[in-house]
């Protein structure tokens, strides 16, 4: 909906105008009369077009402005802006925080005037003072100034008044004084009735705060009363509602307990049965057994063969040695030496004991070995 065009606007509807054989723009007239030392204002030159005269307010009709009357400011508007002005600085003063004196000294001591200035100034108690002559002509002594008589002019004229022509004081500043007495006594009674009045309102104004106060705590009482029912009404609500979902909680369980019971009586067996062939369900003494018993027994086992194997071959070993020293030294003597050196007999016999000694040190150790590892001699060929 687009919004309606407002009137058009003139600007200068009420100002008297007048017609001539050319036509020429109006200037503005002032609102008030200029003064007579006032400069006069400038004059606008003619233009020839309208559209490109400065004076003619173009644009939207709403956005129109006014030229100015008069280039020279207002004596009455400047005045306003003084005052305003004025008023401001006054407010700006009064909200500034007023600046605390300087607290009076406590028993004993007393302020000192100290200087804050940029330059100090030296302050003595006493100025410092110094005589100066200076030599001066004598002068006359001027006579006195007569005093001043205006001439006389006019004729004397006098005036005789009798006595009781005048008023007399007392009887005429008598209803004057009952006047202002009556006057000071009405307003006395005035006011004292006025503190009367206000004593019995500040009175009235108690007693009114002081029921409106009882009233406010009845109602405080009440409002809390009421907020009590209504937080244990909701606490037993919600006290019911709780017994209720935990006995609807417990009757599902038991049927479903029930359910499961059922449904699982010829499947707990099955189960259990599978479970125990294949090896969860065991007897922990033959567990224990074959997991730790068994497997060490096999290793002391095979530990124990190992060191009979190892006798065997050190027994074998011995043996092939000896064997193989009895065989190298019967093969070694020859018959013909034996004949021709007879006197060197002993040299064999004593190499012959000391071979049967070796011998029967190797028969000891392999008859010892026999002894301690006695199915390994039996296997043994002799």
């Amino acid at each position: 909906m687009l919004p309606a065009r407002p009137p058009d606007l003139t600007v200068a509807s009420a100002l008297p105008y007048s017609y001539s054989s050319q036509p020429r723009s109006l200037l503005a007239r002032p609102k008030y009369r200029a003064p007579p030392d006032a400069a006069q204002p400038e004059k606008v030159p003619r233009c020839c077009h309208i559209m490109r005269d400065p004076r003619v307010a173009k644009g939207y009709a709403l956005a129109i402005r006014l030229l100015p009357q008069t280039t020279q400011p207002d004596d009455l508007e400047i005045e306003k802006q003084k005052a305003a002005r004025k008023k401001a600085l006054a407010r700006k003063r009064a909200k500034e925080p007023i600046r605390p004196g300087t607290p009076e000294p406590v028993e004993g001591r007393e302020h000192v005037f100290v200087q804050t200035e940029l330059y100090l100034e030296e302050i003595r108690d006493r100025m410092l003072e110094a005589d100066e002559e200076c030599q001066t002509d004598d002068f006359l002594d001027r006579p006195p100034t007569p005093l001043f008589i205006p001439a006389k002019t006019g004729k004397d004229i006098a005036t005789q008044i009798e006595e009781g022509e005048l008023f007399d004081f007392d009887i005429e500043v008598k209803p004057m004084l009952e006047v202002l007495i009556g006057k000071t006594v009405e307003q006395a009674l005035l006011e004292v009735m006025e503190e009367e009045e206000l004593a019995h309102l500040r009175a009235h104004q108690r007693a009114f705060i002081e029921l409106r106060n009882a009233e406010f705590a009845e109602l405080q009482r009440l409002e809390e009363q009421d907020r009590r029912i209504r937080e244990e009404k909701e606490r037993r609500r919600l006290e019911h509602l709780e017994k209720l979902r935990k006995q609807k909680e417990t009757t599902e369980k038991i049927a479903a307990r029930a359910f499961a019971k059922r449904y699982l009586a010829d499947l707990i067996p099955s189960v259990f049965s599978n479970l125990y062939d294949s090896g969860f369900f065991y007897d922990p003494v033959e567990r224990d057994i074959e997991t730790r018993f068994i497997p060490w027994l096999m290793s002391e086992v095979e530990e124990t063969l190992q060191k009979k194997v190892l006798g065997r071959i050190m027994l074998d070993s011995l043996i092939r040695t000896v064997v193989e020293k009895r065989l190298e030294a019967f093969s070694h003597q020859p018959l013909s030496n034996q004949a021709e050196e007879p006197a060197e007999e002993p040299r064999p016999t004593d190499a012959a004991p000391q071979v049967s000694g070796e011998t029967d040190a190797a028969d000891q150790q392999g008859t010892e070995k026999e002894e301690t590892d006695q199915p390994v001699a039996e296997e043994q060929p002799s």
